[in-house]
C-alpha cells in the first residue's frame, strides 16, 4: 500500500463524482487537488471556516457551507472567476445540497420555516413553505425530472411534487402518517415509499398521484421502521426493523416473501461458515536484510512479512453485543 505525503485538513473533504478530483477544507479555504497527481488544481477562499461540502453530479460546481455565518459559497472550476454566496439572512441555513441538473441549489432554513431553490442560470428563487426535515425529506426521480418533497402543516404530513425544469408545485396530497421520518422514490420512478415515525410500524407506498398503493405493518407493539432501501433494480424493498428482522416486499404484490434474523447465536446445523480474523505480531527476519532492487519494488516484492489469516470457527457461536440501555433515547439496535 502506497501513501502520499500528509496535506493539512481541518474540515471535510469529498472525492468529485467523476473521481477526477478531491476537495479538502483548510478552515476558510477549499482546495481542490488531482487525485492522481496530488497537484492543487483550484484554491479558493471562503468568507468563514467550512462546516460542508458537496459536488454537483457533473463535477463542475462545488458548494460550500459557511453554517457558523449562515451562508453558502458556490465555486465553478472551469470558471474560477465565478462566484456565488446565498445568504438567507435571519431565516438561516440548516443545510443545503444540489438539483440532479447541478445548476440549482436547494437550501433549508432554521427551524424548517422554509426550503429555497436557488438558481445559478437566471439568480431566481423558489420558496416551499415548511419543509419537514432540515437534511431529509427530500427526494429527486432517477431522470432528475422532479422532486418530492416532505412538509407540515396543521400537524400533518404532505408531499408536494415539483418540477425540477421550472420548480413549480405540480402537486401536493396528504399521506397517512403520525410523524413522517422520509422519503424515496423507486428506481422505475413509479412509486415513492414513506416511513413513519419508529413508534408507530407503517411503510406506506404511494403513487405520484397520490393514491395509497400498499400499506405496510409486521407488527402494531415496540418500535417499529428502522430503515428502507429499494433495490437498485426496484424490484425489491428492504425494511429493516427494531425487532432485528429484514423484510423484503415484493414491487408487484408488495407480499413479504423472505425475512432474514439477526442473530447473537449461530447454532448447528448452519450451512453458514463463520471466519474469525486472527492477530498474529509482525515478526520480521532482520538477519538477512539487505535494500536491493527487489526490496525497493514496493508492492511486487516477493515474500512479504504480513498476512492476514482467518480461521472458520464450529457453531455454535455467540457474537459479541450490548444490550441497548432502556432508559435513554434511540438505542443502538435494528437492521440500519
Amino acid at each position: 500500500m502506497e501513501f502520499t505525503e500528509a496535506y493539512k485538513q481541518t474540515g471535510p473533504c469529498c472525492f468529485s463524482p467523476n473521481a477526477r478530483y478531491i476537495a479538502v477544507a483548510v478552515d476558510y479555504r477549499l482546495m481542490i487537488r488531482d487525485t492522481l497527481s496530488f497537484k492543487v488544481v483550484q484554491l479558493f477562499s471562503c468568507l468563514d471556516k467550512i462546516s460542508y461540502i458537496e459536488w454537483a453530479l457533473d463535477s463542475e460546481y462545488i458548494l460550500c457551507g459557511l453554517y457558523k455565518r449562515p451562508m453558502i459559497q458556490a465555486w465553478s472550476l472551469t470558471q474560477p472567476e465565478w462566484t456565488c454566496k446565498i445568504d438567507e439572512g435571519p431565516a438561516g441555513i440548516a443545510y443545503a445540497r444540489w438539483s440532479p441538473d447541478s445548476r440549482h441549489i436547494l437550501t433549508t432554513s432554521e427551524f424548517q420555516l422554509r426550503l429555497t431553490v436557488w438558481s445559478l442560470v437566471n439568480t431566481a428563487c423558489v420558496h416551499v413553505q415548511w419543509p419537514k426535515h432540515g437534511s431529509k425529506g427530500v427526494s429527486f426521480t432517477k431522470d432528475g425530472k422532479f422532486a418530492a418533497i416532505c412538509t407540515r402543516r396543521d400537524c400533518k404530513d404532505y408531499i408536494n411534487l415539483l418540477s425540477c425544469h421550472s420548480w413549480e408545485i405540480m402537486g401536493v396530497f396528504a399521506v397517512d402518517t403520525l410523524d413522517m421520518t422520509d422519503i424515496q422514490w423507486s428506481p422505475d420512478d413509479s412509486a415513492i415509499v414513506i416511513g413513519d415515525s419508529p413508534l408507530e410500524y407503517k411503510v406506506l407506498i404511494y403513487s405520484p398521484d397520490g393514491r395509497c398503493l400498499f400499506k405496510y405493518q409486521a407488527y402494531e407493539s415496540g418500535l417499529g421502521v428502522k430503515s428502507v432501501s429499494w433495490s437498485p433494480c426496484g424490484q425489491f424493498l428492504a425494511v429493516g426493523s427494531y425487532d432485528q428482522m429484514l423484510r423484503v416486499l415484493n414491487h408487484l404484490t408488495w407480499k413479504t416473501f423472505a425475512e432474514f434474523m439477526h442473530l447473537s447465536t449461530v447454532r448447528a446445523p448452519c450451512c453458514a461458515a463463520v471466519f474469525k480474523e486472527v492477530d498474529e505480531p509482525l515478526q520480521l527476519d532482520m538477519s538477512e536484510l539487505c535494500l536491493d532492487d527487489d526490496f525497493m519494488g514496493g508492492s511486487d516484492a516477493p515474500g512479504g512479512h504480513f498476512k492476514v489469516r482467518y480461521e472458520v470457527m464450529e457453531v455454535p457461536i455467540t457474537f459479541p453485543f450490548q444490550k441497548p440501555p432502556a432508559d435513554k433515547p434511540n438505542p443502538k439496535q435494528g437492521i440500519g
